[in-house]
């Protein structure tokens, strides 16, 4: 167990944020999981993963645990399904990659979507139609107290729009070690119902798309709205997309006959963060290093030296605007430390 002190955690944050650790140690295996945590009970712990889900607004006091657990194993393997337990310091792009060169279906949508596996369930990550829990048979996490290992079945997660139990009543009690999915094999069913995806394959006259397929045109879509973290700080989707009442949403359609939504059910429908954003005029706006990005208003950005505050600043203000301008309550989707 190597403890280095003083570190710096800004290339293990998406956005860039230079603060310190007052003490850090990389986690390479279960073992010495529950061994760091059984000789530092007296210490106050901050669980990272890949930092793509973070703002960091302060140097952390505290012993940093960088999971960085690898590995991929084929629990079972059928003629129609494959069940694949990958281990939480996995690149998640990398792991979905994996799927779709061994004809995994399932996860194709959720492509170049940055970060580590063990905090995709933590997020219940998702885009264009799919989300974690759609394949995610169960995971293993460690209890942080106890040292012992604990399975999570999917019902367990109690999942939900990019929430879970590990948000919830679970927060900060479990580090999460491993993942294990059930995905298709052969007769897979493909989800290209967002217009994004359907318009990315037919420019390419696309008509009986392969998972490798719909993977790549997410990836197109992805890239072209969504700026690279190692070229531009950002976590991605800073803002949840607010779902609202379908009364509210008719009030809005009759000054805003334009707004775009996703309906969720009779009395639920889901609005574009991004667009709430644009409406206001934030799109491109830029504070000194940090601003909101000129392509998609949803992503805000660390343009070389911002700090964690003044981007959460800037979310603040945003916030305010959109609940002045629309009634709407903006949450954010990326966890602010």
């Amino acid at each position: 167990m190597k403890i280095e002190r003083h570190k710096s955690l800004k290339k293990y944050n998406t956005f860039g944020i230079d603060v310190i650790a007052e003490e850090f140690i990389e986690i390479t295996s279960e073992s010495e999981l529950v061994e760091t945590l059984s000789n530092t009970t007296e210490k106050e712990l901050f669980i990272l993963s890949g930092g793509s889900n973070m703002l960091l607004t302060q140097n952390l006091h505290s012993l940093v645990l960088h999971i960085a657990i690898k590995g991929i194993t084929i629990l079972e393997d059928t003629d129609t399904y494959v069940h694949v337990s990958v281990n939480a310091g996995e690149n998640w792009h990398d792991f979905v990659q994996y799927c779709i060169q061994n004809d995994y279906g399932g996860l194709e949508n959720l492509s170049l979507i940055p970060g580590y596996v063990g905090s995709a369930p933590i997020q219940n990550i998702g885009a264009y139609g799919v989300e974690l829990k759609d394949t995610m048979l169960s995971c293993d996490a460690i209890d942080i107290k106890t040292g012992k290992k604990h399975t999570f079945s999917n019902a367990d997660c109690k999942f939900g729009y990019r929430n879970s139990i590990f948000k919830n009543e679970e927060k900060g009690n479990f580090i999460i070690t491993k993942v294990t999915f059930k995905l298709s094999k052969g007769n897979h069913t493909l989800n290209t119902s967002y217009g994004a995806i359907e318009n990315a394959l037919t420019n390419k006259g696309i008509t009986n798309p392969t998972i490798k397929d719909i993977s790549e045109a997410v990836i197109e879509i992805r890239k072209s709205k969504l700026p690279d973290p190692s070229e531009i700080g950002n976590s991605g989707s800073f803002f949840k997309n607010p779902v609202i009442s379908k009364d509210h949403f008719e009030q809005l359609q009759k000054t805003y006959p334009d707004i775009p939504s996703y309906t969720l059910d009779e009395q639920q429908i889901k609005v574009p963060a991004g667009w709430l954003i644009e409406q206001c005029g934030f799109k491109g706006k830029r504070w000194g290093d940090a601003g909101v990005h000129k392509k998609q208003a949803l992503v805000l950005v660390n343009y070389d030296n911002a700090t964690g505050a003044e981007i959460l600043d800037i979310s603040k203000r945003i916030q305010k605007r959109i609940r002045e301008k629309f009634n709407i309550k903006l949450e954010t989707e990326v966890n602010i430390i």
